[in-house]
């Protein structure tokens, strides 16, 4: 008796510690995902990832998204479905920058850095945001699912191996991303209330 085979949805990201948490957040390979109080339901689907040399592209979040989407659907040998994830992380202060960029900051900066932008600032309130673009084949539309998390940013705490979550704090809480319980912070993050929303969509339109 063959196996059944489920959908697989490419996920573009060289980054096994976001795959992982997306998987978590989705609750793939799980029976059901609990989150405050309310049961998720299981996709029934594959999440794969595969890493494309993307350009990085200026603009609008949602517009620099979706058009990620496209380039990445291009270069795929099975042409879909596929969702590329994009994230900022903005300063009130700074009238929302870095922004997308904060990769590069972090990058040219580290963690010390992420917090002399603000030195001469009283205000050190930021919000993460996270997009994901999703399109179901070539010649399909794509659609976004945007998410935020407000906090500010702090002196880094906790572990350093994950982008810039040792530096933002979510409001309502005493610790940082990277301090946080995985489970907790997977059901508060801006990568969560985001891929919230694609759930949603997918339950309405499961991928093939």
């Amino acid at each position: 008796m063959m196996a059944s085979s489920r959908p697989v949805v490419t996920f573009v990201t060289g980054n096994a510690k976001k795959l992982e948490e997306v998987r978590r957040i989705l609750g793939i390979d799980s029976e059901k995902r609990t989150v405050e109080g309310e049961t998720k339901p299981t996709l029934n689907f594959e999440i794969k990832n595969e890493k494309f040399d993307l350009p990085e592209l200026q603009g609008e979040p949602i517009e620099v998204a979706a058009e990620k989407c496209k380039l990445a659907i291009e270069q795929m040998s099975s042409k879909g479905p596929v969702m590329v994830e994009d994230t900022s992380l903005c300063y009130n202060a700074l009238g929302g920058l870095p922004g997308v960029y904060i990769k590069w900051f972090l990058d040219k900066t580290g963690h010390a850095g992420l917090n002399n932008l603000l030195k001469a600032y009283d205000d050190k309130s930021a919000y993460a945001q996270c997009i994901f673009a999703y399109c179901a084949g070539v010649g399909e539309p794509v659609h976004t699912f945007v998410g935020q998390t407000h906090g500010k940013i702090v002196p880094a705490r906790g572990p350093n191996d994950f982008g810039w979550d040792p530096v933002f704090q979510p409001d309502g809480f005493e610790q940082t991303y990277a301090e946080m319980d995985k489970d907790a912070k997977n059901t508060i993050s801006h990568r969560y209330r985001a891929l919230d929303k694609l759930r949603d969509y997918l339950m309405k339109n499961p991928p093939k």
